[in-house]
């Protein structure tokens, strides 16, 4: 009874947390077009449908590249392979730090510094430089490779907060009892400390999220993203690359721009609006 009263709680306060719902709508609506934008354009993002470059019309949303490539289209493939990287690297950085941490925290002793070494090694690794030695005997690359990379790289802080609140909670009364009843370790992990730290696992799986979006965006930027698929970062890239900004294109590189900075910026207000409900002293009366 005291637990869905404390769920229509959390609820009452989200629903009234501007923050939250102003971002939540934005990620909702950049979500939808990545699903259906696909179906309702014309063209494939690869085709080559005018003969030069075309400002935005009735015809071509977003106008057309130097190519004569529909720029919407790729627009909404390259927005659904965002969230897809985004998911997957956000994902999987946080699922790593999680069992990291977890494990670190509750167990301490040798496990504990071992993980915590190789926490620390994994933060002065120059994961550019890592990419590009890849990169140099990879002739192809997908975004399931770059999710996996980043994902990889992602996870040390994570670890290390999650670490943190664990050594706090196993030396908790609920945790001993649980311990003394002669529950596994891991069956203590998952029923007693990680509920206690559902909230902040779900701000932590956003800011990775978020986190995982940028990365992506700034690699395919440079160059060092999937060959063979379609991204807002790789629209910037190829629009730089072959002077759009020079030649006035500004259809070209302001859509993937602006999309991935309110994308982002959606997802830390959603971040901060979560803040406030999981937080009393944060919460908008």
């Amino acid at each position: 009874m005291q637990q869905l009263k404390k769920k229509n709680e959390m609820l009452y306060f989200a629903m009234r947390n501007t923050k939250l719902r102003i971002g939540v709508i934005i990620v909702l609506i950049f979500v939808i077009l990545a699903i259906i934008g696909p179906y309702i354009t014309h063209y494939k993002p690869r085709d080559y449908v005018a003969p030069g470059p075309q400002p935005p019309s009735s015809e071509f949303w977003f106008g057309t590249t130097s190519f004569g490539e529909d720029v919407f289209s790729q627009f909404v493939s390259g927005l659904r392979a965002t969230f897809i990287v985004g998911i997957l690297g956000g994902g999987m950085g946080t699922l790593i730090g999680v069992l990291v941490g977890f494990t670190a925290g509750y167990r301490g002793g040798w496990l504990d510094e071992t993980l915590n070494m190789l926490t620390n090694i994994v933060l002065v690794v120059p994961s550019l430089v890592v990419l590009i030695i890849i990169a140099a005997y990879l002739e192809v690359r997908g975004f399931l490779f770059e999710s996996v990379f980043i994902g990889c790289f992602a996870w040390p802080w994570v670890a290390r907060a999650i670490r943190a609140q664990t050594f706090s909670l196993r030396t908790r009364d609920f945790v001993d009892l649980a311990r003394l009843s002669g529950m596994k370790p891991l069956k203590i992990i998952i029923t007693e400390i990680a509920p206690n730290m559902m909230s902040y696992l779900l701000l932590v799986f956003i800011l990775q999220f978020g986190g995982a979006i940028l990365t992506a965006a700034t690699l395919d930027f440079i160059g060092l993203g999937p060959t063979n698929t379609v991204s807002l970062g790789l629209m910037m890239n190829n629009a730089v690359i072959y002077g759009a900004l020079l030649l006035g294109m500004w259809w070209w590189f302001i859509p993937p721009g602006l999309a991935i900075t309110i994308v982002v910026g959606a997802l830390y207000i959603t971040n901060v609006g979560l803040d406030e409900v999981f937080n009393p002293r944060l919460r908008e009366m």
